[in-house]
């Protein structure tokens, strides 16, 4: 009885921390995608935010050096937002005994909006330097 016993919390203490896992790699995926996003419009689009916000300085005026970066950027940003998407909508889920921690998942609503921010990110680097002479 006992070994059935430690057998049940076992698994479910492998379940908890496999769930735990899985949300952490999601909150990396998030974080690499919102970060690559930044770089990848460190160059063009961040310098004319930071200066229609009042922020100024030299420093602001040297982002512009991110240039040839940026396709390494964006690259980096598609990568990690893709495993992102694909840990949180797209894996395959685990079947999950009832009242084991994997029963509850834990929420996404931040992870999910660091996605679709970071996806913004990406996409308005990508359009930018094609939209900038329609919008001047």
């Amino acid at each position: 009885m006992d070994a059935l016993q430690s057998g049940a919390t076992s698994e479910g203490v492998e379940s908890a921390s496999a769930s735990t896992g899985g949300f952490l790699r999601e909150e990396f995926a998030a974080t690499g995608g919102v970060l690559g996003g930044l770089a990848a419009t460190g160059c063009c689009i961040l310098p004319l935010v930071l200066f229609s916000l009042g922020v100024g300085g030299v420093w602001v005026g040297r982002l512009a050096s991110l240039s040839p970066y940026q396709p390494y950027f964006i690259g980096f940003a598609a990568l990690s937002i893709g495993y992102g998407f694909w840990l949180v909508y797209g894996r395959p889920r685990a079947a999950c005994a009832e009242g084991a921690a994997c029963a509850r998942p834990l929420p996404k609503r931040l992870v999910k909006t660091a996605l679709w921010s970071a996806t913004v990110l990406t996409i308005a680097a990508l359009v930018y330097p094609y939209a900038i002479p329609y919008l001047l």
